[in-house]
């Protein structure tokens, strides 16, 4: 009866991250080249979700989140790269719950891949942002900073990789970017950070009054000292 009420409230849990995350989705911050969607303010929140509601829960919540939102729009008015859009964020959500060292091999592949491609091979110098998440990892165990910077950082690597076959960018294109990933992923960085921190008080100050909440994982290292 106990395991019952545990998957009740996880249920709970993830359809509130559900919510969370299609509000985020309707709040634009960057268009992506070559498609009509762009980077949200979903891309700061979904990272945190398996963290909090555990990793697989949290994948299907972003993914739902997603699926939510393209349904609400219209699918018809979304092209590819809204598709592609729904599995990049997911290897993120991945990493940053689990920290594991072997999810490494995704930010390699994607470097192999986009090497492969013509056009990326004649701009390889961008895949070079795909060594990040090896020069971050040693320390995102214990960083918040550098598991966030991994963590966007692999969901670019996939994104990178599909999006140099989806679409036929120039190089002149993918050299424009380099500055904009640069930024970008340095908001992310730092928002995907700052929405933990924040996210993980509200929970464990809800979580001693909202029964389903206690199902959710309270980070005590990152719980404010208010007095």
């Amino acid at each position: 009866m106990s395991n019952f009420k545990f998957q009740k409230n996880k249920l709970i849990a993830l359809a509130i991250f559900i919510v969370l995350g299609f509000a985020a989705l309707q709040r634009p911050i960057n268009p992506l080249a070559g498609s009509k969607v762009s980077f949200t303010l979903f891309d700061l929140f979904a990272p945190i979700s398996g963290a909090f509601i555990g990793t697989w829960y949290g994948i299907a919540a972003v993914f739902l989140m997603q699926i939510v939102n393209l349904g609400f729009h219209g699918f018809a008015n979304f092209d590819k790269g809204a598709i592609i859009r729904l599995f990049p964020v997911l290897f993120g959500v991945w990493f940053f719950a689990k920290k594991e060292k072997n999810l490494l091999i995704i930010p390699a592949l994607a470097i192999i891949s986009f090497n492969l491609n013509p056009i990326g091979r004649s701009v390889w110098f961008y895949s070079l942002f795909w060594l990040i998440p090896f020069f971050a990892y040693p320390l995102s165990k214990k960083s918040l900073i550098a598991r966030s910077l991994t963590s966007t950082f692999i969901a670019h690597s996939v994104g990178g990789a599909i999006w140099i076959w989806a679409f036929k960018l120039p190089p002149a294109v993918w050299i424009g970017l380099i500055p904009v990933v640069v930024m970008e992923r340095a908001i992310m960085t730092l928002g995907i950070s700052a929405n933990y921190i924040l996210m993980n008080n509200v929970l464990a100050i809800l979580a001693s009054k909202v029964l389903f909440i206690k199902s959710v994982k309270i980070d005590k290292a990152y719980l404010l000292k208010l007095k």
